[in-house]
């Protein structure tokens, strides 16, 4: 009890702002990797490796469904180019990042699937609406801190956003995000395992 009562002090002190803390320690970052699992509110589920590297450069490697599937993004070309049967492999395509043909069941763009890009649209979210504290759990086996986010519904959006977001307790960066429809129900949850911050990921890795 003791220890709980230290770790929410804790959380007082040093998260009171924990979107805007976990977005600082994203800008700070050069790169990433992690194990991204999304299952929707039907069951289905996507796995797939996931390489981020500034100042864009975004590679996901298909694990279920579509395995040995890889797409990578240039920031620069703003392109993305998809190897369906794995690299150097035919066919190979390139696509606007905005074409039907490369975005997530639910509408996601591959230029903005990064972890900077969803913390960013957090804020803008409590902006309009609250920020609360769940508690603390363990995800993957990390600690980390949940947080509940909701807006408001306006004129162009009516719907009410409402998500919860655990952060690693070490480095913040998120371990789980789950988005929730107005009324309630679970419309996607994504588990983030295996994290690493600032991994050698040299250019090639994305030009091959």
């Amino acid at each position: 009890m003791l220890w709980a009562l230290f770790v929410f002090a804790l959380l007082g002190d040093t998260m009171s702002d924990p979107l805007a803390e976990a977005e600082s320690r994203f800008q700070a970052l050069t790169s990433y990797r992690v194990t991204v699992r999304a299952t929707a509110g039907d069951g289905e589920r996507h796995v797939l490796r996931y390489f981020y590297r500034k100042p864009g450069w975004m590679r996901m490697e298909f694990v279920q469904p579509h395995e040995g599937m890889v797409l990578i993004y240039d920031p620069g070309t703003r392109r993305v180019r998809v190897w369906p049967f794995g690299l150097n492999r035919l066919p190979r395509f390139s696509f606007a990042p905005d074409n039907p043909l490369v975005r997530g069941p639910r509408g996601h763009r591959v230029d903005r699937s990064d972890i900077g890009t969803l913390l960013a649209h957090l804020r803008a979210v409590v902006a309009r609406g609250s920020l609360t504290t769940l508690g603390e759990t363990q995800i993957a086996a990390r600690p980390a801190a949940g947080f509940e986010v909701r807006g408001e519904a306006h004129a162009s959006r009516p719907e009410v956003q409402h998500y919860r977001i655990w952060l690693a307790r070490d480095s913040l960066f998120p371990l789980r995000v789950e988005h929730f429809a107005a009324d309630g129900r679970l419309l996607e949850r994504v588990d983030m395992a295996d994290v690493e911050i600032d991994v050698p990921l040299p250019e090639r890795f994305f030009t091959p």
